[in-house]
C-alpha cells in the first residue's frame, strides 16, 4: 500500500472543521498541522480508534493552535488504495455460500 501527500490552506478559525472532515472520509493516515512557514504545531496519526473515545481531546488540541495561528496549512498523508489503514477489509468471496 502506497502513501500519498496534499496540503490543505485553511484559516484559523476553519482548521477544526476542516479536521474533522478530513478524519471521516477514511483513507487518512495522518494530518500534520503547520504555520505558513512550514513549522510543524500538531501531528495526528489517524487511526481507526481515533475516530471514537480519542476524537474529543484531539480536537481540543486543534482549536487550541487554531486561537493561535490565523493561516495555517495541513498536510494529509493518505492510503492509496482507498481503504482506512487499521479498519479490516472484509472482501466478498463469491465462491463461499451463504449459510
Amino acid at each position: 500500500m502506497e502513501n500519498f501527500s496534499e496540503e490543505f490552506r485553511v484559516k484559523g478559525e476553519e482548521l477544526v472543521e476542516k479536521v474533522k472532515q478530513l478524519i471521516h472520509e477514511g483513507n487518512v493516515r495522518r494530518l500534520i498541522i503547520k504555520d505558513e512557514d512550514g513549522k510543524v504545531y500538531l501531528e495526528i496519526p489517524v487511526t481507526f480508534g481515533v475516530i471514537g473515545a480519542l476524537i474529543a481531546p484531539m480536537l481540543a488540541a486543534v482549536g487550541a493552535v487554531a486561537a493561535m495561528v490565523a493561516h495555517l496549512k495541513i498536510e494529509v498523508v493518505r492510503s492509496e488504495d482507498g481503504s482506512h489503514p487499521d479498519k479490516p477489509e472484509n472482501p466478498k468471496n463469491p465462491e463461499q455460500g451463504s449459510v
